[in-house]
């Protein structure tokens, strides 16, 4: 992956850096990844956003395609790593992206992982394997996750059974973007100020 790719938030001698992967549908400037990126940023870490090979070729023609076979996602994120350099790496997406990290991220031994909107299963569907890596994760995690989101809600996720390294943070009435409902008295930019709040206390915490 060439470095002109790579799109950095914040200072290049931060603590920590983290490694932002989009979902399934939207690409790494999109106004929720930005937002996240920024508010990190603004707290002295360095964000590192990246593309699969998919979203990186619609941009270029505009054409949409289906995402990159998993092998190839996987690869994209080992080799962000291997650019960055996993140290002081924390890697992490949003719903897909955070999903294919979650998988990657005890084999490349970086310094924690964040998902925001982890898709645990289709909505509507069973609880398949998706969030099998997270049952075994090594890596401090932490998870933004709606409380009504239709990829896994408040009331099932925490059955699943995660290891202590996990935390999931529930966001009041959000949706898979975390945005709530106008009746919940809760606005879409408190929820994700909340969840960048959330993140940086991550962060400082696993820099130290």
């Amino acid at each position: 992956m060439a470095k002109s790719s790579l799109l950095f938030n914040g200072p290049a001698r931060a603590p920590l850096t983290f490694a932002f992967a989009h979902g399934a549908g939207a690409p790494m400037d999109h106004a929720f990844m930005s937002f996240v990126a920024e508010g990190i940023a603004a707290a002295g870490f360095r964000v590192a956003r990246f593309e699969f090979p998919y979203m990186a070729a619609r941009r270029k023609d505009g054409r949409k395609r289906p995402p990159d076979r998993h092998q190839v996602l996987c690869d994209t994120v080992d080799a962000v790593a291997a650019e960055i350099g996993a140290e002081r790496l924390v890697l992490g997406g949003k719903s897909m992206g955070g999903r294919i990290c979650s998988e990657r991220a005890d084999a490349l031994g970086v310094r924690g992982l964040i998902c925001l909107g982890f898709p645990f299963h289709a909505p509507g569907k069973p609880v398949g394997n998706r969030a099998d890596a997270l049952k075994a994760i090594k890596t401090p995690t932490l998870i933004l996750q709606g409380e009504r989101d239709a990829f896994g809600t408040a009331a099932d996720v925490p059955g699943y059974g995660f290891p202590k390294k996990v935390h999931v943070h529930f966001l009041k009435d959000g949706d898979h973007s975390l945005k709530p409902r106008k009746a919940s008295g809760r606005t879409e930019e408190q929820n994700l100020n909340e969840a960048v709040a959330e993140a940086v206390k991550f962060l400082k915490r696993i820099a130290k």
